[in-house]
């Protein structure tokens, strides 16, 4: 073995590889070939699958609607929310009904009280404020806070980055989806399930939306009984896990946490001006079921409006708002959204007050 002090011999032989002489002009087309036909290929099975373009959504997106707060649209409708407000209220019925088109702020699966704390701390807002109350995450307080927290960091790149998905991508290829990704598709394989550990399914596409956010539901959810049936699966599996008397407890605190930050947001607002109106759309079958077993009217909704003093549209109390297509139990079916859409302004208009802002677009 070499000592401390070995050192190579200059006359040690060097060994090189030589690099075979390549054409690099054709290398360079044979793999832009196999590119495209990787490309197209994998556009083509999404196509065929029933996928079709549509804008994502991603935090991008969602901040460009934020800003339009703070650079001059002060005094417009704004939807807060969860999904449900996301996909059931249609942005052009709206602006048909009020003469304006609302700025869509709705984020599926969180609750909206964060960004209702924050509209009511800033002052470029002086609009109207809609809602949506979907009980479970409502009053469970779940918060997805990156869309909020990186909004007054989004850097230059990123904004240019969302500049170029928005115009030369998302408008043009089907694939270009969380959902469609080679990774997630390759997740999706039928592995052996590792012992101990949960099953739990991933929620699949549900929408389709535009540029502003106006997002209706995909219809391949409405059309394809496989599809929809494993979507009802998705929110199915969380209907009856087991609950710990600490679990019991942890949700009667969660619970009174998220009715007391209303009371406090819904003042602060109130002082400014600004009209609050809380609406729970509707839901079916199993999903109504559990929020009612598991966050009673009484107890949630009945005591929001209670304490914050705000007025609510709960679906149960109107006619107009009941009898809607829900595919998958937890949101309205593309044609019924725009039904739902024009009940609800109407409702605004007749008991609360909500005139029209403008004359429609054309």
């Amino acid at each position: 073995m070499p000592g401390p002090d070995f050192r190579p011999s200059d006359t040690a032989p060097i060994y090189q590889r030589d690099i075979p002489a390549v054409n690099v002009g054709r290398a360079w087309v044979i793999a832009l070939v196999l590119f495209l036909i990787g490309f197209a290929a994998w556009e083509l099975k999404w196509r065929s699958w029933g996928a079709e373009p549509t804008y994502r959504n991603s935090e991008g997106s969602w901040f460009i609607q934020r800003r339009r707060i703070d650079h001059g649209e002060r005094d417009k409708t704004v939807l807060l929310g969860a999904s449900r407000v996301l996909f059931d209220v249609q942005l052009h019925s709206w602006e048909r009904a009020l003469g304006e088109r609302p700025i869509q702020l709705a984020i599926e699966g969180t609750t909206p009280l964060p960004i209702m704390e924050a509209l009511a701390a800033n002052a470029n807002f002086t609009g109207r404020l809609l809602v949506g109350v979907a009980p479970d995450v409502f009053f469970d307080g779940f918060e997805y806070r990156k869309f909020y927290e990186r909004y007054a960091k989004e850097t230059p790149s990123q904004r240019a980055g969302q500049w170029i998905s928005m115009h030369l991508i998302e408008p043009f290829f089907a694939f270009y989806e969380d959902d469609f990704m080679l990774m997630t598709a390759f997740r999706r394989l039928p592995w052996p399930q590792r012992g101990g550990v949960p099953d739990f399914k991933q929620v699949r596409r549900l929408s389709v939306q535009e540029s502003d956010r106006n997002t209706h539901m995909w219809r391949k959810v409405e059309n394809d009984p496989a599809y929809r049936d494993f979507c009802r699966s998705v929110w199915a599996q969380w209907f009856n896990l087991p609950k710990e008397e600490k679990d019991i407890e942890e949700a009667k605190r969660k619970l009174e946490e998220q009715i007391a930050r209303s009371v406090t947001a819904v003042a602060k607002l109130r002082e400014r001006g600004i009209p609050v109106v809380f609406v729970r759309p509707p839901s079916d079958s199993e999903y109504f079921r559990f929020e009612q077993r598991d966050f009673p009217r009484a107890t949630t909704w009945d005591a929001l409006l209670a304490r914050t003093g705000a007025p609510g549209i709960h679906f149960e109390d109107y006619p107009e708002l009941q009898g809607l297509n829900l595919p998958e139990w937890s949101h309205l079916s593309a044609a019924d959204a725009e039904r739902f859409t024009d009940a609800l302004c109407a409702i605004l208009q007749r008991e609360h007050g909500w005139t029209r802002r403008s004359a429609p677009a054309d």
